[in-house]
């Protein structure tokens, strides 16, 4: 029994494990995220359809993905049960994601508002600086200071927005093939 442990340690088997290929979303060349198989990823396409799917396989650029349906149905005593009504099927090259994430097209635009409004504050802000050099008789604090406030307001709503990371000059997708024959 002694000689049987070191013969075993010694005697070793070669595992091999399937390895799966995989999507990864870089920013200026550092790795972000990495999607896999079996994750749910949520994106806009390139055509503006928004896809919150889970991803069953990634093989050859394509993402079969699937997407499920979700009802809440009221029970008698007043809570909700969860209900799969059915789910659609998709496949996707990498190329087609357009954003990961919602990209928000309709409604207030309140990034252009703000870059509107953070213009106009820096204008007043300016001008009003300028009369208080020119002639302070006519200078207006309160107006200055509303001015700024507005300025800043509206750089806060341009710099807040639309949270999908939008694929192109700062974000890339690259795919990796794990497979073992490349052609």
């Amino acid at each position: 029994m002694k000689f049987l442990l070191p013969l075993l340690l010694l005697c070793t088997v070669s595992c091999y494990s399937q390895s799966a290929d995989f999507v990864v979303l870089k920013k200026h060349g550092k790795t972000i995220r990495s999607i896999y198989a079996g994750t749910n990823l949520d994106f806009t396409t390139t055509s503006g359809a928004y896809i919150n799917a889970y991803i069953n396989g990634i093989k050859n650029d394509t993402l079969f993905m699937q997407e499920f349906i979700i009802h809440y149905l009221p029970t008698t005593i007043g809570t909700y049960i969860i209900d799969t009504a059915g789910s659609y099927h998709y496949k996707f090259h990498y190329n087609q994601i357009a954003a990961i994430g919602r990209v928000k097209k309709r409604g207030f635009d309140r990034k252009s508002s703000g870059a509107s409004l953070f213009g106009g504050g820096v204008v007043l802000t300016v001008a009003s600086g300028v009369v208080y050099l020119v002639d302070r008789k006519k200078f207006s604090l309160p107006l200055m200071l509303a001015s700024a406030g507005l300025g800043a307001l509206g750089y806060l709503w341009a710099t807040s927005g639309n949270n999908a990371l939008s694929i192109g000059k700062k974000y890339k997708l690259v795919y990796m093939n794990m497979s073992n024959n490349k052609n």
